[in-house]
Parts: structure tokens; C-alpha cells; sequence
């Protein structure tokens, strides 16, 4: 692929995230993903275009480290979480026949709470395995927005653009603070910004590859 098409890649992939998170597009993370991709695909071209493997390698390392938090969590939250909420289910619905398609017509008799009647421990593994899903999720967030602001970074100082750079950094504060819903405003800041950094992109001949010349023989 050449500079303008990969480019042209990366500001589609961009827009697709930054309009993914809203309602009206009901993608269910599918834009979101489609955008991952094509910036992926972007910036690998960008990478052989810059002579830098850093480029790709850095955000490839992130993308997939998004991806290992996500798989992880997905475990937990079936293993702990799922797998302990029948518990607190058959109190809150003491019918419940176990069946979750027959959760739908029943009424929960919150009497139990009324008559101290609940056991609270029931809740401690939800809880503790629901904590375990975000902080996985936060710090996975974390390290893999850390690796893709650093091939932002190298986008930026190649091209020229300094708008990558902004980008990657604002994907990375926003991963910090995505405890509180600022930070997810952050990250979704980041993705226009990523957008118009691409499209901001110069059009380019191709750089040769640096060379070094061979030592000369001594005299």
C-alpha cells in the first residue's frame, strides 16, 4: 500500500472509533474494532514508509496486550463472578428453578432484605471477582495505551505531525483516569485527534533506507 492509502486507512479506522461510542451507531464494539484494525494496517504501512519497525511493532505490542486484559477478564467474570451469582439469585427469587430463561417472568421478593434474612456473604465473591474484571481491565488499558503512545510518538517526530503525538498522550492519560468517566472523554478526544493527525498527513515520496557506507580498508 502506498503513504496516501494507508493515510486514507488510518482517518477512516480513527472516525470509525470516535463514532462507535455513540448510541445511535450500535455497533456493540464492532466499529470500534473495524477502526482497530485499519490503524493497525496504517500504521504498519507508515512503519515500512519511515524505515522504523518500532512504529508497527509498538502498537501491535498494545493492541494485543488490549486484547490479552479483555480475554482475562472474560475468565474471571465467568469463573468467579457467574458461577457464584446463583447463590444470590435463589434468595432474592426464592422460586428460581435454576433456569436463567425463567428469570424474565419472576418478581424478586426483597422481603429477605427486609427480615435480615439475607446472607451477605453470598455477595463477597461477586464483588471481589466484579473488582478483579476492572482492575484487570485498568491495568491492561494502561500498558497497552502506553505502547501505542509511543508509536504515536515515532509517527509524529517521522511525519512531522505533532498531532500523533497529542493523541497517543491523551489515549494515555485517559486510560489512567478511566476510574472516573473523564477519563473515557479523554479517550475518545484522542480518537478525533488521531483522525485529523492522519489526515494531515503530507503526501510523501518513499524513503530510502538509510545506509551506511562500508569501512574502508586501511592504508
Amino acid at each position: 500500500m502506498n503513504y496516501e492509502t494507508n493515510k486514507i486507512l488510518g482517518g477512516i479506522g480513527a472516525i470509525l472509533m470516535f463514532i462507535g461510542i455513540f448510541p445511535m451507531a450500535n455497533s456493540y464494539g464492532v466499529l470500534e474494532l473495524i477502526g482497530a484494525v485499519l490503524i493497525l494496517v496504517a500504521l504498519y504501512g507508515l512503519s515500512g514508509h519511515f524505515h522504523e519497525s518500532g512504529i508497527f511493532k509498538n502498537a501491535l505490542i498494545g493492541v494485543l496486550a488490549g486484547i490479552v486484559g479483555v480475554v482475562l477478564a472474560f475468565v474471571i467474570l465467568i469463573a468467579v463472578v457467574l458461577a457464584n451469582i446463583s447463590n444470590f439469585l435463589y434468595q432474592i427469587y426464592p422460586g428460581w428453578d435454576g433456569s436463567w430463561a425463567s428469570l424474565s417472568g419472576m418478581t424478586a421478593d426483597t422481603s429477605q432484605f427486609a427480615a435480615g434474612n439475607f446472607d451477605l456473604s453470598t455477595l463477597v465473591p461477586i464483588i471481589t471477582g466484579a473488582l478483579a474484571v476492572l482492575v484487570i481491565l485498568w491495568v491492561f488499558a494502561i500498558v497497552g495505551t502506553f505502547f501505542i503512545r509511543r508509536s504515536l510518538k515515532q509517527v509524529s517526530t517521522k511525519s512531522g505531525v505533532g498531532l500523533f503525538g497529542t493523541a497517543g498522550t491523551l489515549l494515555l492519560a485517559g486510560a489512567f483516569l478511566t476510574i472516573i468517566v473523564f477519563g473515557l472523554i479523554l479517550m475518545w478526544i484522542a480518537a478525533l485527534l488521531l483522525a485529523i493527525a492522519f489526515f494531515q498527513l503530507k503526501q510523501a515520496e518513499p524513503i530510502p533506507p538509510s545506509y551506511a557506507p562500508p569501512p574502508q580498508a586501511p592504508v
